[in-house]
């Protein structure tokens, strides 16, 4: 594979600031103009704001120049969707910017990933920084890749460093797709772009309140409910302020204040466990939720099962010995194929599929069997024909 070394002139990056509609008119016919592929990102507020709105959105075409567009005083982002609506976007780790990117309206048609391009490849950092200095020879700063995006006015360095990130993604998304080719993989990255762009949100979870870390150490119903209203309380009152939940008390806080079970609110106040920036001032709305915790007659349970789901793996050699055996052997053959291919085992096939064919293998364990069984699990076609005939093999050696 050939570098290609980034002058210096280059990194300093020429770029529009689009503030309203008329400014995303005239940028959507600039991107229209262009030559190839589009490289996209997006910045969010994650741990500063509520939700995870795009804050900032930068895009960079050949032969167009760098456009950022501020989504707090855009309205209309259609011209922009239209004007590259048979374009192909470039991102490094898509999945963490298309949500963010179908909020306002904007929705990639085709895209090229080259942060997972670079797993399929082999990378031991993928990073776009580490990419960049890897096939560029180009040093990133990336200091401003956890800031608060939802200030107002973006300072100017930060505006900076957001365009560089996308002014670089043609040039790598050209050298990582010739090593694809060189490695044979092109077609692996081509449907497993194809797998995020169709990729479904996933549903609400029906308690979500049950997502607070450190639950599993509340042993009765009263000190769940207890953490329950606690986290719908702390959850109403960041969306009421629009700033991300744990600024206001962290998981942490509730937990410990759920064990504890304070008798008053003095007792809550001297508890130094119960931290957090809002956790004196809003003492008494932190107080009133435990009030209702302990008087509710609706008492949480464990939490339900999933009537689809199988037991936990750690539990199998005791209680499922057949499944571990299986288990035991198909995890060593998959692990060996992804060594001997430089693709990561999780890539290769995702270890929850592996569980749930050795968990209820196909009847007869053919091939054909395994193969239909891993469609329906959502494997990718590349990943099925590798790894289906491994596995017909690895269960009948455990029998």
């Amino acid at each position: 594979m050939t570098k290609r070394m980034v002058a210096q002139s280059e990194l300093q990056a020429n770029w529009t600031f689009v503030t309203d509609d008329a400014g995303v008119e005239t940028a959507a016919a600039a991107l229209a103009a262009g030559n190839g592929p589009v490289g996209v990102d997006a910045e969010r507020a994650s741990g500063y704001r509520y939700g995870g709105e795009a804050y900032l959105v930068q895009m960079y075409r050949r032969g167009s120049g760098t456009f950022l567009f501020d989504p707090v005083g855009i309205d209309n982002f259609a011209p922009l969707a239209k004007a590259l609506a048979d374009t192909e976007w470039i991102f490094h780790a898509a999945t963490q910017d298309i949500p963010c990117l179908d909020a306002i309206g904007l929705h990639p048609p085709q895209l090229f990933d080259t942060e997972l391009a670079a797993r399929l490849l082999g990378y031991e950092r993928v990073g776009l920084g580490a990419i960049a200095e890897k096939l560029l020879d180009v040093n990133l700063e990336k200091a401003y890749s956890a800031a608060d995006w939802s200030t107002r006015p973006l300072p100017e360095a930060w505006l900076e460093y957001a365009a560089l990130d996308v002014v670089l993604l043609p040039d790598l998304r050209d050298l990582v797709q010739s090593e694809l080719e060189q490695q044979g993989k092109l077609e692996f990255a081509s449907q497993e772009f194809t797998a995020v762009l169709n990729q479904k949100p996933k549903p609400a979870p029906v308690d979500p309140w049950r997502k607070l870390s450190g639950t599993q150490a509340l042993r009765t119903p009263r000190s769940l409910a207890l953490a329950r209203e606690l986290w719908i309380t702390r959850d109403a009152l960041a969306q009421e302020r629009d700033i991300a939940p744990g600024r206001l008390i962290p998981d942490r806080s509730i937990i410990a204040a759920a064990a504890a079970n304070p008798r008053s609110p003095e007792d809550l106040s001297r508890l130094a466990t119960f931290k957090g920036r809002e956790s004196r001032t809003e003492l008494m709305r932190w107080w009133k939720a435990i009030l209702r915790a302990k008087t509710t007659p609706d008492l949480p349970g464990p939490r339900p099962r999933d009537p689809d789901s199988i037991p936990h793996h750690r539990g199998w050699a005791e209680r499922h010995p057949e499944a571990a055996a299986r288990l035991a052997i198909a995890r060593v053959a998959i692990e060996e194929e992804a060594e001997q291919r430089n693709i990561p085992t999780e890539n290769l096939l995702k270890p929850a599929l592996v569980r749930a064919l050795a968990w209820e293998p196909p009847r007869d364990g053919s091939i054909e069997d395994i193969e239909r069984r891993l469609k329906e699990l959502g494997a990718r076609d590349w990943q099925i024909s590798i790894t289906a005939p491994i596995l017909a093999a690895t269960f009948v050696a455990s029998l």
